[in-house]
């Protein structure tokens, strides 16, 4: 029935790929089903026959997906089906994209569109490798234009090794979690978190992984040779296209560098903007395909940025290729905020915002290989007036979302351990304006606003971004871009660390490689300007507070026995609930005993302590305790002390003299002090008071004797009628 099933098979990394076609979604252009262990994705790609009329773009999209049903679960939430994509979901998409984008040949403009649906998860093997394998095989074979193929890889450092595709156990162990994919000519795409590692180590690792997946190029190239469409006509451009492209060039070239020369961004915009617009007219007036030239005009606008970079060796703003634009960093600058920073380095500035929460506040992460929960939370947002536009304003993009990912991964290895400051901590990063790296801009600020929160980073952090200009006559790395260097350039290359060494790698390149020299030569440019930074901030802050805002929480944190975690909460949480209510603190405990008090002040909080305290301690003999009067009886009084523990105090322990009525020395609600005489055959605590100063709390039993012998014809029964008197007033059964 398969007359086109075609699979390929290959050991990786100790691991079986596996590559299959022809089986399922036969009517996509592509589609390949790729496993790795257990884990297996499917991989389709879709191309259309043809552009939309006018569009001057590539619309390529790139939706990965996973399916609950791939680890044996079921949706959680009221509608039980997979909604909008999740935070992952939204990262991986763009891992996936990111690679395969510049391989499309230059001028192709008709949609494409790639789709990676997770059908099995074996709780070992991460799907995103198996995702970016499984489309660019399924690229390969679709016939679409398509330079590739892509491979992909995961790197791991662990004791002083690289690891090959580490598994997520093993992830855990490892000093470096890096995704990498290229070409078999070289790099296209790196995303990295490391634990301080060095320029060297952190190359050796590029490296490593790029010889890693050439076994992989070779069996999706093998697969195709069987199994690949006709490939699609490759695009070229019309004798019209060739003879607009010159005209422009004469109407406009001169005007754009003319216009380049202006160092501020929004006057710059302006002037190239005013050449655009007299270039367009002038075609129109000639008759030319306006929407064709519209696209002309930008590759006229980095050709002439380019050649100016490479002939002068100066940069639209002036400075050199080597320097940092002026930074001004700033802490405390929200007066109620837990920590706050604003950061600006030229014209691009992030106000980010640390807040300070309990083990309540941490986010509950709903994933495939299982639930669990993340104390550390980054948001990265990108109003449309950063950029001096009006625009969409709603829930986080992909690119907001990749780009707060980015800061948090170069946060992330800098945290203390949870024994040492045990707060869920989220910061906000706004970017007020942005001219290039707004993501290194909330590494700087992040670092920053925690610090001043009172975060015990293991160091301070700061991020830069590095761009590339290369042409056949030389190349030209770039410190610290701008966004128009981002956007005509040919390398997108962030490096975020401290003065020890690198936590995170990002590159993305937009050509089909970049040489082992130009990354070595960036990845030492942008420690230089690293530290740089890292001198400039230290100007607002050299490191973190010694103590959090008066506005954060104070946690104590105590332990208690495992077996008195239930008397703390209570039969329905009716305890803890209490305790919160009455001292205004927030309480969270851990199975292991752990219980973290939460509290804006100090009395709060050792109300609450003293209370779970209390719970959770035995009565001693001997040992004098203040309490209350929370029953009266024909028989005595029951007293509540050590937060929870009622003992009773039998009416000829009230006072030395004849008591009469246990109402006549105490009444419900009295304060009073008591001394633990002893337990009877269940447990219960018996308890005095005459025998301690009610005013000082003294022991007094030496004063009034051994137990005071009742006068003859008292028929007041104590202990057994006094517990039988106990057990009727709480209903309690017999033998409890």
């Amino acid at each position: 029935m398969f007359d086109n099933y075609f699979r390929k098979e290959i050991a990786w990394g100790g691991k079986t790929l596996v590559l299959e076609s022809g089986k399922i979604a036969r009517q996509a252009d592509g589609a390949v089903m790729a496993r790795l262990g257990d884990t297996i994705v499917l991989c389709t790609a879709v191309g259309a026959r043809s552009a939309k009329p006018g569009q001057d773009f590539f619309p390529l999209t790139v939706h990965y997906q996973e399916k609950t049903f791939a680890a044996g679960k079921i949706p959680g939430g009221f509608f039980k089906r997979e909604g909008r994509p999740s935070e992952s979901e939204t990262l991986i998409s763009r891992l996936i994209d990111r690679p395969i984008r510049p391989l499309f040949p230059e001028g192709f403009r008709n949609e494409v569109q790639v789709i990676a649906t997770v059908l099995s998860h074996d709780m070992e093997n991460d799907p995103d490798i198996v995702s970016m394998v499984g489309c660019s095989a399924a690229l390969t074979l679709s016939g679409i234009p398509f330079f590739g193929p892509v491979g992909a890889a995961r790197v791991g450092y662990i004791n002083g090794a690289y690891v090959l595709n580490p598994t997520l156990e093993e992830r855990k162990q490892s000093a470096l979690d890096l995704v990498l994919a290229g070409t078999a000519e070289g790099v296209l795409m790196v995303e990295s978190e490391a634990s301080e590692l060095t320029e060297e180590v952190m190359l050796g690792a590029v490296t490593f992984g790029h010889a890693g997946f050439q076994p992989v190029i070779q069996a999706i190239i093998e697969l195709a040779e069987v199994a690949a469409k006709e490939p699609w006509p490759l695009p070229e451009p019309s004798a019209e296209e060739v003879a607009l492209k010159k005209r422009i060039a004469e109407l406009g070239r001169a005007d754009m560098a003319v216009a380049y020369t202006e160092t501020q961004k929004l006057l710059r915009q302006e002037k190239v903007g005013a050449v655009k617009k007299a270039v367009i007219a002038a075609l129109e007036a000639e008759g030319a395909d306006v929407n064709l030239a519209k696209g002309l005009l930008k590759e006229l606008e980095a050709d002439v940025v380019r050649n100016n970079i490479l002939d002068t060796g100066k940069r639209i703003d002036g400075r050199d290729t080597r320097t940092v634009r002026p930074i001004m960093a700033e802490v405390g600058v929200l007066p109620r905020a837990h920590g706050s920073a604003l950061f600006t380095r030229g014209e691009t500035q992030a106000l980010c915002v640390a807040t300070l929460g309990t083990g309540q506040d941490e986010q509950v992460i709903d994933a495939l290989v299982g639930e669990y929960r993340e104390d550390f939370m980054l948001h990265y947002n990108f109003p449309p007036y950063s950029v001096n536009e009006t625009g969409r304003m709603g829930s986080p993009g992909r690119r907001e979302v990749g780009h707060g990912k980015l800061a948090w991964r170069a946060i992330h290895p800098l945290l203390p351990e949870k024994e040492k400051f045990p707060y869920t901590v989220r910061v906000v990063s706004e970017i007020t304006e942005s001219n290039g790296s707004s993501s290194m801009a909330t590494v700087c600020g992040t670092s920053l606003s925690m610090m001043d929160a009172g975060v015990p980073l293991k160091r301070p952090c700061a991020g830069i971004a590095m761009g590339l200009i290369k042409e056949d006559r030389g190349f030209a790395v770039l410190s610290d871009i701008l966004g128009d260097e981002d956007h005509l350039g040919d390398m997108d290359f962030k490096v975020a660390g401290t003065e020890v060494g690198i936590t995170s790698l990002q590159m993305d390149i937009k050509i089909t490689s970049i040489t082992p020299e130009i990354m070595k030569i960036a990845v030492e440019q942008a420690r230089e300007g690293r530290l740089h930074i890292l001198g400039e901030m230290a100007k607002g802050l050299t490191g973190a507070r010694t103590d959090v805002a008066a506005t954060a929480p104070r946690i104590t944190v105590i332990n208690v026995p495992k077996d008195k975690i239930r008397d703390v909460i209570g039969s329905g949480g009716k305890v803890i609930r209490e305790i919160t209510e009455q001292t205004g603190t927030k309480v969270d405990i851990d199975d292991d005993g752990t219980i973290k008090v939460a509290a804006t002040s100090t009395e709060a909080a050792q109300r609450a302590i003293d209370w779970i305290k209390g719970i959770v301690a035995e009565p001693e003999l001997g040992v004098i305790y203040n309490g209350k009067v929370v029953k009266t009886a024909d028989f005595g009084a029951f007293v509540n002390f050590l937060g929870a523990k009622d003992g009773l105090v039998h009416i000829s322990e009230l006072a030395n003299d004849r008591v009469n009525k246990t109402t006549d020395v105490v009444k419900e609600g009295d304060a009073v002090k008591v001394k633990v005489i002893g337990f009877d055959e269940r447990g219960k605590v018996k308890l005095s008071m005459r025998v301690v100063d009610q005013a000082t709390g003294a022991d007094i039993t030496e004063q009034v004797g051994a137990k005071r012998p009742r006068p003859e014809g008292d028929d007041r029964r104590g202990g057994d009628r006094g517990d039988r008197g106990e057990r009727r007033e709480r209903r309690e059964p017999r033998g409890d």
